[in-house]
């Protein structure tokens, strides 16, 4: 016996996502038109199973359809590929979808059940190598795959071309949410078969804008999609990136009518006079986001396979000073969550700004003279300064640190692949994939995200905080929705124990469009994802 029902850490109630794609604002949209955004570094890859940073996430899903979206400007889920919610069984095992007709990828062809299970195949299989693979840990057959001894999901099941199934190992209370992220994107096997690891940057999907142009260190170029299935998205005709734009160059051009967005934000160094120029009264644009930034500090290099070693480090950085740096933008953190995630503990201070104290753990370490070290940074301003600031903190007791300022792409390899020995997340950080405690754990702190390619870049794993986040999980009875957020708590907490990050700041998110850009500010620049290209419009 099957019956209709929704874990406690979603919506009480499900709209049709059809039913959100108007407002009163954008009435007065003229329709048509170009629509260019700057970054200065260009995009890595918009392969949807393996694009994972704050730049290519919003580029990636104006591209490809999911399962499950959000609502314009919520953190509600809504149904997207799928008519309608799943149908849910009682012990929240099982889960049925059943799929629109006459959606087409961009080559043409229709979408059907059979593409859902395979895409989500593509992305357990360790042979993607993605960064996300872990997220699907609750679905049969996913050790299986992983371990390399099957190639296909049991837990998947095609009933018929708009019906498919999942059957969990357990219950999740999270499993709406990551079906409705990047990462379970729906692709055509004929075409990541023609393109083969080249399918990144030869992308076909499902949404609202179809892949025309990659031109590298250049620009980039999205046509609208005639046959999307939301009636009147997109609302522009062509969504072009343009990369290698300083991004104080990009001000300018913004504010002479010839940028959009500025993809890396104002810069810092413009952000007072910007913010106090009437005239930009409603063009800069304040949001909300879960968000922390951070210092990995890579457990697997030496000293930093030191407990102590970790501990001083994190009682050497002066947070407010770096946050001075940033005008005011952040608050200092002191644990993994942001402060309005669910499972943030208000009582906990974490390690205060201390070099007595850090002087002294070094010492009990065994490095009284301290060490030398790398710290690795993106290169888009400001994350140089705040290197700079972090080695000025450590020599304060003794580390002397090497700056490595690279671009985006190499910071993300480095982490992935266990290379730096300190790196700061800032430019990327981590901004939540759901406004859930889980997805601030599995990738970054969780042992799945120790692999390669993986985003937990200090190689951290501990297997028992792993149990008692299945556990948290595992709790979908609404009853047990206080005890989870206690759980999840505890996780994080002795998580800082171990003191494998240096939590930095949370950062307020600041954008800044063009006058002639239309559309709700809070729709534009939700809280789940960077920016929404799907809902802007030209006046």
């Amino acid at each position: 016996m099957k019956k209709f029902y929704l874990v406690s850490v979603l919506m009480v109630s499900i709209l049709l996502l059809s039913a959100c794609s108007s407002s009163s604002n954008e009435t007065a949209e003229s329709g048509g038109g170009t629509v260019i955004v700057t970054y200065q570094n260009d995009i890595t890859t918009l392969d949807p199973a393996i694009g994972y940073d704050w730049q290519n996430w919003s580029i990636i899903k104006a591209l490809f359809s999911r399962l499950m979206d959000y609502a314009p400007g919520t953190t509600d889920l809504v149904p997207s590929l799928a008519t309608e919610a799943p149908e849910i069984s009682s012990d929240g095992m099982t889960y049925t979808f059943k799929l629109r007709s006459g959606v087409k990828f961009h080559n043409g062809r229709e979408l059907t059940a059979d593409d859902v299970k395979y895409s989500i195949e593509r992305e357990v299989n360790p042979k993607t190598m993605s960064p996300g693979a872990g997220y699907y840990g609750m679905i049969k057959g996913y050790e299986e795959v992983t371990a390399g001894k099957e190639t296909t999901l049991s837990g998947v099941e095609v009933i018929d071309p708009t019906t498919v199934v999942f059957h969990l190992s357990r219950p999740d209370a999270t499993f709406l949410q990551v079906i409705a992220m990047n990462f379970a994107s729906i692709v055509p096997k004929e075409e990541v078969a023609k393109y083969g690891e080249d399918f990144g940057k030869n992308p076909v999907g499902s949404g609202t804008f179809m892949f025309t142009k990659w031109d590298l260190g250049k620009e980039l170029i999205f046509t609208k999609n005639p046959n999307y299935f939301v009636p009147g998205l997109p609302k522009i005709d062509v969504l072009k990136f343009e990369v290698g734009i300083d991004p104080t160059v990009a001000l300018a051009r913004l504010k002479s009518g010839e940028v959009d967005i500025i993809g890396d934000g104002i810069p810092s160094a413009n952000y007072v006079a910007e913010s106090k120029d009437p005239a930009n009264k409603d063009l800069i644009v304040e949001t909300r986001q879960l968000q922390t930034s951070y210092v990995t500090l890579n457990v697997k290099i030496k000293p930093f396979d030191n407990l102590k070693v970790r501990t001083a480090v994190n009682y050497a950085i002066n947070k407010e000073r770096i946050v001075q740096i940033i005008n005011g933008r952040a608050v200092p953190a002191n644990q993994p969550l942001p402060p309005s995630m669910p499972g943030y503990d208000t009582a906990y201070k974490g390690f205060s700004y201390d070099i007595v104290k850090a002087k002294q753990l070094l010492a009990e370490a065994g490095f009284a003279k301290g060490f030398s070290t790398e710290l690795w940074t993106n290169n888009t301003d400001p994350n140089p300064r705040i290197a700079q600031a972090i080695q000025q903190d450590l020599a304060e007791i003794g580390i002397k640190v090497a700056i490595k300022s690279l671009a985006q792409a190499n910071i993300i390899e480095a982490g992935g692949n266990g290379t730096a020995a300190m790196l700061w997340s800032g430019g990327m950080a981590w901004i939540a994939d759901f406004p859930d405690p889980s997805g601030f754990y599995g990738p970054i702190l969780g042992c799945v995200g120790t692999s390669p390619g993986g985003w937990n870049w200090s190689k951290y794993c501990n297997k028992e905080l792993d149990a008692e986040a299945t556990k948290a999980d595992s709790m979908v009875d609404p009853a047990q929705a206080a005890k989870r957020i206690e759980l999840w708590k505890s996780v994080f907490i002795r998580a800082m124990s171990d003191a494998p990050w240096i939590p930095i700041f949370n950062e307020k998110r600041i954008a800044m469009k063009s006058s002639r850009l239309g559309g709700e500010n809070g729709i534009i620049f939700p809280v789940e994802i960077p920016v929404n290209f799907d809902r802007i419009f030209i006046k």
